[in-house]
């Protein structure tokens, strides 16, 4: 949706409205506007979405955490006995409740609909909220979770007919570093098929052989940080990489901000997107290497994304919504924008929250 009113498209004119963005959210949080029914079963993910940026504001003082823990928690999938597992079914969190279906009347047991991304969501917001995840049943959640991950590695998102690829590598990842907890999968197995996803121009594919892409490269670098397998200096000419070509790997995220704009790019020719801001200059954050991508120009660039009314569009002169929002509140952070709580860019959420203060 364009409107040519609805921008001021002059960068250095425009600074960065904290309060209106937080009044976003807040909106966000009370109601979904119409044009998100069609991602109901993703509501889980839209509320971390939500809650995690007012976090990233310091702002959770405008929700009410105990009413979230009580929510998500009630998104939880559970065996229907104790310790009883059935046709190696993934006990994780639901997305909505469209998707949380309970037992019949004759007791059978319905479809289980928890999914990979939704547990990563819920645990996030959890600690986000600073809900304590030792009283979480781990050890159900962790043991149906690594029946999810295959042999060569990758996992699929769901018990059953999912996609497999280097997103739900970072979700099995982020879930067991949040828990503490790394039984639930093999990480010398997802070490390995991440390896088989960089592609010749140094950037990852979602699968073996597929084209580099912004926000896959994310997920390999952080999955690779969350399960300890970089050096704290990758930069040093005295560092080595076993697990990815490392100077091609920058050449190619360095690459994806474009010279015209200041924005990052997802893909090879194609157009900035505010989201790449943190799928490709995080990915740069993490590899201590952004100090080599020119913050100014991206900074200028988001602000032709934002809305004068809150948030965050994909490109220029569009709407705002609540992904590309989140996306961009989280590249600020990393722009250390004056009154943020810092980020931690492997897990997507405050450093405040990562460590569980």
């Amino acid at each position: 949706m364009e409107d040519e009113g609805f921008w001021d498209f002059d960068s250095e004119s425009l600074s960065f409205e904290k309060d209106r963005h937080i009044l976003y959210l807040e909106m966000m949080y009370q109601l979904l506007p119409a044009p998100y029914q069609g991602q109901e079963i993703n509501r889980l993910t839209l509320a971390y979405f939500v809650i995690s940026g007012l976090d990233i504001f310091a702002a959770l003082d405008r929700i009410d955490k105990e009413a979230v823990i009580n929510w998500v928690l009630s998104l939880q999938a559970h065996p229907k006995n104790d310790r009883t597992f059935e046709n190696d079914q993934f006990y994780g969190f639901h997305g909505s409740r469209s998707s949380q279906f309970q037992s019949n009347n004759n007791g059978a047991a319905q479809l289980n609909g928890s999914h990979l991304a939704s547990t990563y969501c819920a645990l996030a917001i959890l600690k986000t909220v600073g809900y304590d995840l030792s009283q979480i049943d781990s050890e159900v959640l962790l043991k149906s979770m690594k029946t999810l991950q295959q042999p060569n590695g990758c996992f699929m998102p769901i018990h059953t007919g999912g996609e497999t690829d280097l997103r739900f590598v970072f979700c099995a990842a982020a879930i067991c570093s949040m828990l503490k907890n790394w039984t639930g999968m093999d990480c010398e197995k997802a070490k390995e098929f991440i390896r088989n996803c960089q592609s010749y121009d140094g950037g990852f594919g979602l699968i073996p052989g597929a084209e580099s892409h912004g926000g896959a490269t994310y997920c390999a670098v952080a999955s690779l940080k969350l399960m300890g397998f970089l050096e704290e200096d990758l930069l040093s000419e005295k560092a080595s990489s076993n697990v990815s070509n490392v100077p091609l790997l920058l050449d190619w995220s360095l690459q994806k901000q474009a010279f015209e704009d200041g924005g990052f790019r997802g893909r090879a020719n194609k157009p900035t997107d505010t989201c790449y801001a943190f799928w490709v200059g995080g990915t740069l954050r993490i590899l201590q290497a952004d100090k080599f991508m020119n913050e100014e120009a991206l900074r200028g660039f988001l602000l032709t994304c934002q809305s004068k009314y809150g948030g965050f569009s994909k490109f220029p002169r569009l709407l705002p919504d609540i992904y590309h929002s989140y996306y961009g509140f989280c590249a600020f952070s990393m722009l250390r924008e004056p009154g943020f709580n810092p980020l931690c860019v492997e897990l997507g959420i405050s450093a405040i929250a990562a460590i569980g203060l």
